[in-house]
């Protein structure tokens, strides 16, 4: 099951965060989101608005971003809407992050088709990496949370790590992962077993002649 946030301290983050302003970019950016809907019809940009909001905290600290109250108080003055419903929408969508987290959040999901996969390996395989669900890092590099289902069921066990999703897991491949990202470089995003994107493993099963035509199996279309 998802694991509650630490609601930092309020006058702490007050503190911190009670000056939040779009930066000269985010500004821009907010601009062109609200410009896609009819007048009347602004806050219908609070997803995304709140998502930019987060990625520019991520940015200021660092991190993988978050949404402190203030924050969502100045998205909410933005769209001129009352705070509350924008502080619903916060916390319904697991996109949005309510506490600090590190510069990678680990999202591993326990679902049932993960866990028959083998998600318990993925969760040990953090867990001797020094992660432990609902923390951070002492070194600030890794947020590791269990999730519900993000619909890459076919590619079980997955995590996602920040906006990439990491498929067909297992303890050694997440191991690989999390020690790459520790190094600071980028492993590739997607399935861990060589297959191109959910395709079956070892290769097309159906209509082979047409694949044959159009497919090298390396992921490449002629």
């Amino acid at each position: 099951m998802a694991d509650a946030p630490a609601i930092p301290n309020e006058t702490e983050t007050r503190a911190r965060w009670g000056a939040f302003a779009w930066s000269e970019a985010s500004a821009a950016k907010a601009r062109e989101i609200v410009a896609r809907y009819p007048d009347g019809r602004q806050q219908s940009a609070t997803l995304p608005l709140l998502d930019l909001a987060q990625r520019q905290v991520g940015e200021e600290t660092q991190t993988q971003g978050w949404l402190p109250v203030p924050v969502i108080e100045y998205v909410a003055a933005y769209l001129g809407m009352p705070y509350i419903r924008v502080f619903e929408v916060a916390t319904f969508y697991t996109m949005y992050n309510l506490a600090p987290v590190g510069r990678y959040h680990v999202q591993v999901c326990g679902t049932t088709p993960c866990m028959l996969r083998g998600s318990d390996d993925v969760l040990a395989a953090c867990k001797n990496q020094g992660l432990q669900k609902g923390k951070t890092t002492p070194d600030g590099l890794f947020t590791l949370t269990e999730v519900e289902c993000m619909g890459n069921c076919a590619n079980a066990p997955m995590v996602q790590i920040n906006d990439d999703n990491f498929e067909d897991l297992d303890y050694d491949r997440m191991v690989a992962i999390l020690e790459a990202l520790a190094r600071g470089e980028t492993p590739k995003p997607g399935p861990q077993n060589g297959r191109h994107t959910s395709e079956p493993e070892g290769g097309p099963t159906t209509l082979r002649e047409m694949v044959d035509a159009n497919h090298d199996y390396r992921g490449e279309w002629a």
